[in-house]
């Protein structure tokens, strides 16, 4: 190494993608040239950064795996065969994203009740490929049984699970120290546990955790798409059967046949639903139309209207219950269902009678819809995922490594540079239940990607990236979009346009405030932009900054003593005053409001007299009173 060694030398052993030990490389090269103390100490310093770079680069590499690796689980479900190979792939792929000696899922045994081996990977023990689990034994037990991720780093001398002669002695014969379990969930019930475990004691990363999830889920919804397709598959080999036996004898049948190898073949070719619903009518006749669970047009043939509510739920209800397609009145429903999720519903207006062989093909239609709309639920997930992960990349502080942020927005087709408006809806649009949540963020995540946007939730809120430099219309457009999805009001605040990623955390934040400002402003259900709220939009843009003292002596100067009258005694003259003026000032109005008596407000405004000089009601004084008013409930809101 030459004398001249500098802290460029580690830039080149970042280029080149050097091992760590590398590194150490210019440092001894200057020691053995001599060079003084403060040399060695700056190239000490560029080293030390060198390696943070080095072990960043690493850590994004390594996710780069993990996302290619859920991407390649998607595709596994989409041309999905046989249950065991698609469960060996998830299975192998957990072993080799997360680096561990061994993976292994175990099922649910509902007859038994306990839980089973199914697919390992790694192992070596016959005898640990044959355990079973009880409920709530072993930390694989407790997963099955509560439902909950858990994690040991030395499992033999973890005393949080119960320990069981035949689990241990597997374990041991197995040599497992380290193991973490996550639960394969369909809906709200756990139907097994997907591990991934170490011959040695290590501990897992959170991220490590968060993987094996994502990993466990596609393992479920394969799991239950398999028992789909195997249904599709019986009720096809069933209806070939009959086809050979009457094929002389029944028109109808010969069109089932036709209309179920049609079908089967749009779902080899990944066809969609109005490949569906043209198969459907070209065999049947007539028209039809598919809907989704929310009773939104999937597709549609013909000139079929949409049924009356109340009546398509109680038939779809109907056709659920019974498993068949039902009549009601010149109309057919077959309700399209996943297990126990309604996914929508087949309304069929045929030209004539219906067979009972035909009935049939509406029903398997109705499966086959229920498979693509699976199929694509897990391949929009998977995209929704990543599509927020860079949005919440984008508007974290510190932003870093710009370059690659807008790599990986190229790939989804958004454009970085081009302007953009930051939308932050409330937490009004967000009810209790998970599933409510869990709409709301679906929703704008297709939202956004239509447009070809971004959407991410982040802190309890949900905030979109949008196209365009209108935030005030974006806002507004998504309030009452999202309002109509949700039944309630929905209030969306909005900043920008942007001029590069590097400002989008600054107008996220704005958007953020301007939210809180459209509640404290009593504009809740509303939606508008930083710019629209005129003063209140320069005091958010103030906020944190020099332009916020200014704000605060006007604050203190107007209408402090009133401020901190309230503060020492407890009373409301605040409050007292708000209620003043916006009755016009009518004081019967204003205790009618305050729920006290006239001479209360009376003798409050005399004190507030007495704190801010007689002269407080002149217009020009009244005027800057309500302004500090406003601004003090603002910033205590925002605050």
């Amino acid at each position: 190494m030459s004398v001249m060694s500098s802290p460029v030398e580690f830039l080149e052993l970042l280029a080149r993608e050097a091992a760590a030990v590398e590194f150490e490389g210019p440092l001894i090269a200057a020691r053995a040239a001599g060079l003084p103390p403060e040399r060695l100490a700056e190239l000490e310093q560029a080293k030390v950064v060198a390696l943070r770079v080095r072990a960043l680069l690493e850590r994004r590499r390594r996710r780069e795996i993990e996302l290619s690796g859920l991407y390649d689980t998607a595709s596994d479900l989409a041309g999905l065969r046989d249950l065991d190979d698609v469960l060996r792939a998830i299975v192998h792929r957990a072993r080799i994203l997360l680096g561990t000696d061994v993976a292994y899922m175990t099922l649910n045994d509902d007859e038994r009740g306990d839980t089973y081996m199914r697919v390992t990977d790694g192992s070596i023990s016959a005898r640990f490929q044959r355990l079973r689990l009880p409920m709530g034994a072993g930390l694989g037990g407790l997963v099955a049984q509560t439902g909950t991720p858990y994690v040991t780093a030395n499992y033999p001398e973890d005393e949080r699970f119960h320990h069981t002669g035949e689990i241990d002695a597997g374990v041991g014969e197995e040599g497992l120290v380290a193991i973490l379990g996550v639960p394969l969930r369909l809906g709200s019930s756990v139907i097994g546990v997907l591990y991934a475990a170490n011959r040695s004691a290590r501990p897992f990363a959170r991220e490590e955790v968060s993987l094996l999830v994502s990993l466990a889920a596609h393992a479920a919804v394969a799991i239950d798409t398999a028992r789909l397709l195997a249904e599709t598959r019986s009720a096809l080999a069933e209806l070939s059967a009959a086809n050979s036996t009457i094929r002389a004898h029944s028109s109808s049948v010969e069109r089932a046949a036709a209309a179920h190898d049609r079908m089967t073949a749009l779902v080899v070719r990944g066809g969609g639903m109005e490949d569906v619903a043209a198969a459907v009518t070209e065999v049947l006749g007539g028209e039809l139309l598919a809907l989704d669970a929310e009773g939104r047009r999937l597709a549609r043939v013909g000139e079929i209207e949409e049924p009356d509510r109340a009546d398509m739920v109680e038939a779809v209800a109907a056709s659920r219950t019974e498993g068949r397609s039902v009549r009601r009145g010149p109309l057919w429903y077959a309700a399209v269902v996943a297990g126990a999720e309604n996914l929508g519903a087949l309304v069929l207006r045929p030209d004539g009678a219906l067979a009972d062989a035909d009935q049939r093909i509406l029903e398997r239609a109705a499966l086959v819809t229920a498979l693509l709309l699976l199929f694509r639920r897990t391949v929009a997930e998977a995209e929704g995922r990543v599509r927020g992960e860079l949005l919440d990349d984008l508007i974290a502080r510190p932003l870093r490594d710009t370059d690659a942020l807008r790599s990986r927005a190229r790939r989804l087709g958004v454009d970085l540079d081009a302007p953009h408006v930051l939308v932050a809806v409330g937490d009004d649009a967000i009810a209790a239940t998970g599933s409510a949540r869990q709409r709301v963020l679906s929703w704008a995540t297709t939202y956004a990607s239509t447009r070809a946007g971004l959407a991410a939730a982040r802190d309890g809120r949900v905030v979109l990236m949008l196209p365009g430099k209108d935030a005030g219309g974006a806002a507004r457009a998504v309030a009452r979009d999202l309002s109509r999805v949700t039944g309630r009001p929905v209030t969306a605040g909005a900043s920008g346009p942007s001029t590069g990623p590097a400002s989008l955390a600054t107008i996220f934040t704005e958007a953020e405030r301007c939210l809180t400002a459209l509640g404290a402003l009593g504009r809740a259900g509303q939606g508008a932009s930083t710019a629209e709220l005129g003063f209140v939009g320069l005091l958010l843009g103030a906020v944190g900054d020099s332009g916020d003292q200014d704000v605060a002596r006007f604050l203190t100067a107007t209408v402090g003593p009133v401020v901190d009258y309230d503060a020492r005694r407890g009373t409301a003259l605040v409050k007292t005053l708000e209620a003043y003026f916006g009755m016009g000032g009518s004081l019967a109005r204003a205790a009618e409001q305050l729920h006290v008596h006239v001479n209360t407000v009376t003798q409050r405004l005399e004190r507030v007299g007495q704190l801010l000089g007689a002269d407080w009601q002149k217009p020009e004084r009244a005027l800057e009173v309500q302004l500090a008013l406003r601004l003090h409930r603002l910033r205590t809101t925002t605050g």
